[in-house]
């Protein structure tokens, strides 16, 4: 099965013009793919013979990050200190974070502090959750360097209201908002004030508000992913594959976005430019539950079901245990109406999850279907005692003489 989606995978990039040889941004997002998965040493063998490694920063400081996770600080130091030579300042947070590992605090901060100064600068919330720093904040380089002001007061608000939004206190962060407007009107302030209306579910507003700031600023990666999310959220799927396509050909090195992408694309039925995106990610992670998930549900939308049942069968061999690939998979046999076979899988996911009411509901109109009234009416009943309403249409029609 897997060869066969392989084959599927390899067909999509061959009608989409991708061609073999990988480019910087292709290595880029499989060294990313590959050290979130735990594979640094394929990373180092990947890229140490990419040809042009030694001339590119961004190679340079995804082979350091993959040789600090496998602990060869020495090694990312050079990596670091060479990427520092080609694009000034870009392996400076990469060596602050080498040196703190090692427990040498002034040097650590000495590059921390570049890197402040840089346009490498980290944001900071993503400074105080790096784990590398946990070995040197008891010391009294690390509370010094916390008590200068490195980020001015707008940007801190804007940092207030991100947090209040996320812990979902709304109220909080309007109030921030207020501020934030009166005292410093601003970029920061129609940002922030973005991502309120966003919150507050005025989605037309916030695309607004976004795209005259990205106008100014068109290659602004924060502004194009806020709009992508407002524009999703408005359901203008169309408006937030163009952005997710923006952010890739500026080469954002985030696989998530071709996965984002495909979805936009998969409900405005472009399904060819969504199983490419979907094929793309699978080359990243080849064993991906969402990925496998959304590339069946896109074929299955198109008509194309034996193949969405090829990857709803392959997801469930990789994933065994997890109740929505049997869901996945009993929907596209409900579809073809193989009720049998929709019963089994349904049943399957309800042995893992017996609360899913969706599912008591696809297996109860699978059982009335195969002339199984009785055992339907059981599912029936139990879907609309964990509160699925559509049930009482069936409930009414097959159960109540």
């Amino acid at each position: 099965m897997m060869k066969r989606i392989i084959l599927i995978i390899i067909s999509v990039f061959c009608l989409t013009g991708i061609v073999s040889g990988q480019s910087a941004y292709d290595l880029l997002l499989k060294a990313k793919a590959l050290t979130s998965r735990g594979k640094p040493e394929k990373v180092v063998g990947l890229l140490s013979a990419a040809p042009g490694i030694r001339s590119d920063s961004r190679l340079l400081i995804a082979r350091a990050e993959a040789k600090l996770q496998s602990g060869d600080l020495n090694g990312a130091i050079d990596d670091f200190n060479s990427a520092d030579k080609i694009k000034q300042y870009s392996g400076e947070y990469g060596l602050a974070r080498v040196y703190a590992i090692k427990g040498d605090a002034s040097t650590s901060l000495y590059h921390l502090e570049i890197s402040m100064r840089s346009s490498f600068r980290k944001s900071e919330k993503e400074i105080l959750l790096e784990p590398a720093f946990a070995r040197i904040e008891n010391r009294p380089e690390w509370r010094l360097f916390l008590k200068k002001e490195w980020y001015s007061v707008s940007e801190s608000k804007v940092s207030e209201i991100e947090y209040y939004i996320k812990s979902g206190n709304t109220l909080e962060a309007q109030t921030k908002l207020l501020e934030l407007e009166r005292e410093y009107p601003g970029n920061d302030a129609v940002y922030a004030g973005a991502l309120v209306k966003m919150e507050s579910g005025k989605y037309s507003e916030a695309v607004k508000s976004l795209s005259d700031l990205l106008s100014g600023e068109p290659e602004n990666e924060t502004y194009l992913r806020a709009l992508a999310s407002a524009q999703s959220s408005m359901s203008n799927q169309a408006g937030a594959s163009a952005s997710y396509s923006k952010l890739i050909s500026l080469e954002t090195e985030d696989p998530e976005l071709f996965m984002l992408r495909a979805e936009c694309y998969r409900k405005t039925g472009e399904r060819e430019k969504a199983m490419a995106d979907i094929a793309r990610y699978l080359t990243f992670y080849p064993e991906s539950k969402a990925a496998l998930s959304l590339a069946g549900k896109t074929e299955s939308s198109a008509g194309n079901n034996l193949r969405a049942l090829e990857y709803f069968s392959e997801n469930l061999k990789l994933h065994p245990n997890d109740p929505e690939c049997y869901i996945d998979r009993g929907n596209s046999y409900f579809l073809s109406k193989s009720w049998l076979w929709a019963i089994n899988d349904f049943s399957m996911s309800l042995d893992l999850d017996p609360d899913n009411s969706d599912a008591w509901l696809s297996k109860g109109i699978a059982l009335v279907n195969s002339g199984k009234t009785e055992d339907a009416c059981h599912d029936l009943r139990k879907a609309f005692a964990l509160g699925n309403k559509k049930a009482v249409e069936y409930i009414s029609k097959y159960c109540i003489k």
